[in-house]
């Protein structure tokens, strides 16, 4: 994830350069349960709405937190599926929030109505995030369900009402790019806390329908129209969080950017974001499916490095006799083609390895979705 207002801040207010501070364990994106309400377009659980075999129970949901707690995880981002499908989603909600972790819901939000809002807020999740992929016409094409728009922006606006921190998440691809000015709007008309753009990543239905991601042009539209809305943001201090993810190159795209726009302030972007280092998957970010599997991240769902059923979360994470743990925790990264010779490796760290992965069967092959010219990288 890249925090794009944190160092929009470092434009504006510089801050000093001081060590970085390491997280004590990884983020954990857990996909509790694969059952959906919806068949999103570019799900990368491929879910469905039936129940699928061989789950977690919550017993052994339950015996995986004990383990993640003591290897220093401090963040829960629960998810699935649909969470609030699982039958025991507050209970398991309530457990991770009394261990004293930050907790997250990852919901579509078609669920979330007055008769389970103050349930919800009475967890106290430090941050709900709902997906809209458009606005009404195009998010429920996307969706595969009529009226879906309409359940997740009332969810929006109960969680909102009840002083639960919201963000919209919006994954970018050619079929809705020409709507992202509007939900850039639709966020400051809702008051919303948090805008997550997400480009499109080659995994699960994503990446069956990969063709349909945007042409680079588009995304650096979409970056420069979301690098402007952010600084107005800032400089009418407003409560605005804008973050990226699924693509590290923004990093370097900002300073690109920022070359233009704040001259004098590149030379201290540059350090900053090197010390924020790009990818992380496989070191700070972590995903545990609903089966049990651990993954480098939610995209690389088709690779298991080993099953909590079998082995604790912590042997598994810190386990880099498997290749692709063990290079992506090496720094620097085995990058090969375009990404080795890149001049900013070290601060997007070779991108996001599944696209590469997803076309060539390589690890460590350039990543096609970088959008930067070879003159911007340094080639």
């Amino acid at each position: 994830m890249f925090r794009l207002t944190q160092y929009l801040k470092e434009l504006l207010a510089p801050s000093p350069l001081i060590p970085a501070r390491q997280p004590p364990g990884p983020v954990v994106i857990w996909n509790l349960i694969r059952r959906c309400n919806l068949t999103c377009k570019h799900c990368y659980s491929i879910s469905a709405d039936t129940n699928f075999k061989g789950e977690l129970s919550t017993a052994e949901i339950f015996s995986v937190m004990d383990d993640l707690k003591s290897f220093g995880v401090p963040v829960l981002i629960l998810s699935g599926g649909e969470p609030l499908l699982h039958p025991d989603i507050f209970e398991i909600s309530a457990r991770a929030k009394a261990m004293g972790f930050y907790v997250g819901l990852s919901s579509n939000g078609t669920l979330i109505s007055q008769a389970n809002i103050k349930q919800i807020a009475d967890i106290g999740y430090d941050y709900v995030g709902i997906s809209l992929d458009g606005l009404r016409t195009t998010h429920d094409y996307f969706r595969r369900q009529q009226g879906a728009f309409d359940k997740s922006l009332q969810a929006l606006r109960l969680c909102k009402e009840h002083g639960i921190k919201i963000g919209m998440r919006f994954t970018l691809t050619q079929d809705n790019e020409t709507e992202f000015p509007q939900m850039l709007q639709l966020m400051e008309t809702e008051n919303i806390d948090k805008f997550y753009l997400s480009h499109l990543n080659y995994a699960g239905r994503g990446n069956k329908n990969r063709k349909d991601d945007v042409f680079h042009k588009m995304t650096r539209q979409a970056m420069d129209t979301l690098f402007d809305t952010g600084l107005k943001a800032l400089q009418e201090g407003k409560s605005r969080e804008f973050v990226t993810g699924n693509n590290d190159a923004d990093g370097v795209y900002l300073l690109t950017w920022a070359k233009q726009h704040f001259p004098d302030k590149v030379e201290h972007l540059r350090q900053k974001l090197i010390q924020w280092g790009g990818n992380s998957s496989g070191i700070n970010v972590a995903n545990i499916d609903n089966q049990g599997h651990v993954h480098p991240d939610t995209f690389w769902w088709h690779y298991s490095l080993g099953n909590v059923k079998q082995r604790l979360f912590s042997e598994i994470w810190t386990d880099i006799s498997d290749p692709l743990m063990a290079g992506l925790k090496q720094h620097p990264r085995p990058l090969t083609g375009r990404c080795k010779e890149c001049y900013y490796q070290n601060i997007c760290n070779g991108n996001t390895r599944v696209r590469a992965h997803q076309l060539t069967e390589d690890f460590w092959a350039a990543d096609p979705g970088c959008y930067l010219d070879d003159d911007e990288i340094g080639l």
